[in-house]
């Protein structure tokens, strides 16, 4: 990838994170009363931290299996609410075997 690019995909980017912070202080003089639009509004960052890492979750290997082999095992831990470090090795380590096992299958 030339560096223009690189350049111009950073530029938009920032450009479009600082429109979308912008915008509320913009429009929205008033403290928001609805609890509707408040919950919505709580959940709008784990949406996007979710629409963009699940993706590259995906194609980090150049494997399904072995992906959706550690994307179980990171979402089980993360279940039982194990540290940080245990969820991304336990991950990393569950998508690594898998890559070695299956094929041989």
């Amino acid at each position: 990838m030339n560096p223009l690019k690189i350049l111009l995909s950073i530029t938009v980017m920032a450009v479009t994170t600082y429109i979308i912070r912008m915008v509320p202080f913009v429009f929205v003089r008033k403290k928001i009363k609805s609890q509707r639009i408040q919950s919505f509004l709580y959940y709008i960052p784990y949406a996007v931290l979710s629409a963009m890492t699940l993706p590259s979750i995906f194609y980090a290997t150049g494997d399904f299996p072995s992906a959706a082999a550690g994307t179980v095992i990171a979402v089980l831990l993360a279940y039982f609410q194990a540290p940080l470090i245990a969820v991304a090795l336990a991950a990393s380590g569950a998508a690594y075997l898998t890559m070695l096992i299956v094929p041989l299958i």
